[in-house]
C-alpha cells in the first residue's frame, strides 16, 4: 500500500482570488467605511432615524 504526500502550499495555483497585499486591505476598508457614510446619509435622508 502506497501513500502519496500532497504537494507543499508554495507550489499551488492561484485560482483569481485576491491578492494577499496591504493596498487592496486598505481599498477595501475605505469602501466599507463609504457604504456606511451613505447609509447613515440614506437613512437620515428618509427620516427613518
Amino acid at each position: 500500500m502506497t501513500t502519496t504526500a500532497l504537494p507543499p502550499a508554495a507550489t499551488r495555483t492561484r485560482t483569481g482570488g485576491p491578492d494577499d497585499d496591504r493596498r487592496s486591505e486598505l481599498v477595501e476598508h475605505l469602501a466599507g467605511w463609504a457604504l456606511v457614510v451613505v447609509i447613515a446619509m440614506l437613512v437620515t435622508r428618509l427620516g427613518l432615524l
